[in-house]
């Protein structure tokens, strides 16, 4: 009986050893990570059941990644339902081999925090946010982003021109 304990807990182990921790943060605490962190930062409001947030996340690991060198992270902030919290966000993520962070908001209201992230946010997905806190450059984009166009949003925001 205790080995047949230890082998279902080791099972357990293994299979989750590569599955990333998907935190749970309120609006304070994308808030606090953003006011508070030195890199450049391209902050990605997305869920598991949009589509063109599905289609764009490629693109913004490549590109983030392409631009490390510059201090740029990525933050992936799912807006999924409660009951997708954390199990069915951390099997997309493991599935795609995703390793930005990822962090689900728990957060209720749209028309509550969506215009603590920007005024004009209808609540739309995707939606980005790129901060770069040492030259005080920000924008917000609300539409799926194509490669062009994000590629040259980071490059913005690192003061590439």
């Amino acid at each position: 009986m205790k080995r047949l304990l230890f082998i279902s807990v080791l099972i357990l182990t293994i299979t989750n050893v590569d599955a990333q921790p998907i935190k749970r943060w309120k609006m304070d605490d994308l808030l606090h990570y953003a006011a508070t962190n030195d890199s450049v930062l391209v902050i990605n409001f997305w869920a598991t059941f949009c589509g063109p947030c599905i289609a764009e996340l490629p693109y913004f690991h490549s590109i983030t990644n392409k631009y490390k060198n510059d201090n740029v992270k990525l933050l992936l902030v799912s807006l999924d339902f409660e009951e997708y919290y954390p199990k069915r966000i951390r099997d997309f993520a493991k599935k795609r081999k995703y390793t930005a962070e990822i962090v689900w908001l728990d957060e209720e209201k749209p028309d509550e925090f969506c215009p603590r992230i920007d005024p004009t946010w209808t609540g739309s997905m995707p939606a980005t946010l790129f901060i770069n806190k040492k030259t005080g450059y920000r924008k917000f984009v609300e539409a799926e982003m194509k490669p062009g166009e994000l590629e040259k949003q980071v490059k913005l925001a690192v003061g590439i021109k």
